[in-house]
């Protein structure tokens, strides 16, 4: 009977103690952890907001080469793709209709991630004109661009202020919901 006894006391105690340590680690969390999180998201908001864009230098269609400097002044949507890519090819046609919607306001740096094998500077020229293409053609046959980015994942999309600084990076297929948000933040239409 004692056995018993002890057992019961012992699994309560057990019980007591895990019911106790269950609401001290809520206790705790609530009301420590969610500050720290809060504060670190504001910090995060204000530094997306003020990282000055990346310079890198690309090459034309017709070979010439620029910098990203070059276009600061006006609002800059900067593509990263490739034409082995699905996600790439799908979303094409929106920043298609976005650049003759915005290309006389917005610039549109399409930069083909050209490796030479997959893509090539003739290859990408033949695509882009297959499918009918107006915006401008960019080629990082260098990876200036890649590298000033750090890319890791294509489709890419920065979206840059006129002063130059980044407004978001989109990492992934962009929708047209989504592309239009984003232009909007970087470009106020004069009324």
């Amino acid at each position: 009977m004692k056995k018993y006894f002890k057992l019961i006391v012992y699994l309560v105690s057990f019980i007591v103690i895990i019911i106790l340590a269950t609401i001290g680690y809520q206790f705790l969390t609530k009301n420590y952890a969610g500050e720290e999180l809060k504060k670190e998201t504001k910090v995060e908001e204000k530094k997306e907001s003020t990282i000055k864009a990346k310079n890198f230098t690309v090459t034309t269609t017709s070979g010439e080469k620029v910098e990203l400097s070059d276009f600061i002044g006006k609002p800059i949507v900067v593509n990263f793709w490739a034409t082995w890519c699905g996600p790439c090819r799908l979303e094409l046609p929106e920043f298609e209709v976005a650049y003759k919607k915005y290309g006389k306001e917005v610039e549109f740096l399409m930069i083909n991630l050209t490796d030479e094998y997959q893509d090539t500077v003739e290859n990408v020229k033949k695509f882009v004109k297959e499918n009918a293409y107006q915006f401008p053609l960019y080629f990082d046959t260098e990876y200036s661009a890649a590298n000033a980015y750090n890319l890791y994942s294509i489709p890419q999309t920065v979206f840059i202020d006129k002063e130059g600084n980044i407004i978001k990076s989109y990492i992934g297929m962009i929708d047209k919901e989504n592309l239009e948000n984003y232009i909007g933040k970087i470009y106020k239409p004069i009324n």
